[in-house]
């Protein structure tokens, strides 16, 4: 079985004019042609490689990686709006499509939007969708409390960004726990804070409990160490000041520099810290 959408690892059969036939253990064949041919590729050799549908709607395999694959979300670019639906570029020759019923409000030429590519039931070709919460469920939840997560910020709130949790789930992040600039479509690790009776998700951006002491006197001591050794912050500061020189909380930045202290690894004085 070929599944279109996604990477596949096929044998090399054999040589065509036109390109290789890659083959899969239950006897599927496919087309890789000759522009996405590697260098050096002999019958039998395993590649692994990326299929859709061409242009005339054939399965085809390609090298090129797409920004997005099956069942996944990524923020894409509109490049193209016609009476079909919106393109995006994903980094195929075809452009993938965004029927006009799949999209939450209309789509602009030039803008980006996050989207899920899936396969259509009624049409099998590969399509996207803007209508991300029809893809999202916490009835029955993969995570736990303080496990590291995948997280893709899709829309600013009142309270915090919304969030999309390993591609399955719906998460929030409060404004108060954000110590860097973020936009929609970045994507980054998160840690489960909260799971509530309700299976909503607070996530943190930050690791929790003793798992924060390293990363942030690790950050710490390397932002001393870019400055001569020295920074002009210590535990009487600005909250701002130190989320704006080292995108991390207060709270985050004493217990960093309490474990630099026990290290002896830096001096706390009257105007900053200095590495010793």
């Amino acid at each position: 079985m070929i599944e279109l959408g996604n990477y596949n690892e096929l044998e090399v059969l054999r040589d065509t004019s036109v390109g290789l036939f890659l083959g899969s253990k239950t006897g599927v064949e496919i087309l890789l042609p000759n522009k996405y041919v590697p260098k050096d590729t002999e019958i039998g050799d395993m590649l692994n490689v990326f299929c859709y549908l061409d242009y005339e709607e054939r399965p085809i395999a390609a090298t090129l990686t797409p920004t997005v694959i099956r069942h996944k979300f990524a923020l894409l670019k509109v490049v193209e709006v016609n009476n079909i639906g919106a393109f995006m570029d994903w980094g195929l020759e075809k452009h993938l499509l965004v029927p006009f019923s799949e999209q939450r409000e209309k789509m602009k030429e030039g803008q980006w939007y996050v989207v899920r590519c899936y396969l259509d039931d009624v049409s099998f070709r590969l399509v996207a969708s803007n209508k991300l919460d029809k893809f999202l469920s916490n009835d029955d939840l993969t995570v736990r409390e303080r496990e590291e997560v995948e997280i893709l910020f899709t829309r600013m709130t009142d309270l915090g960004w919304e969030l999309i949790i390993n591609h399955l789930h719906k998460g929030l992040v409060y404004h108060n726990e954000i110590f860097k600039s973020v936009a929609v479509g970045d994507t980054t690790k998160g840690f489960i804070k909260n799971i509530r009776p309700d299976n909503k998700i607070d996530v943190s951006l930050q690791p929790l409990g003793e798992k924060i002491l390293e990363p942030a006197a690790n950050k710490i001591f390397e932002r001393l160490m870019a400055h001569g050794g020295f920074l002009p912050l210590h535990d009487k500061s600005d909250p701002q000041h130190i989320k704006k020189e080292l995108q991390m909380s207060k709270k985050t930045f004493k217990k960093g520099i309490g474990t630099l202290y026990k290290e002896r690894k830096i001096e706390i004085q009257h105007d900053g810290i200095r590495m010793i």
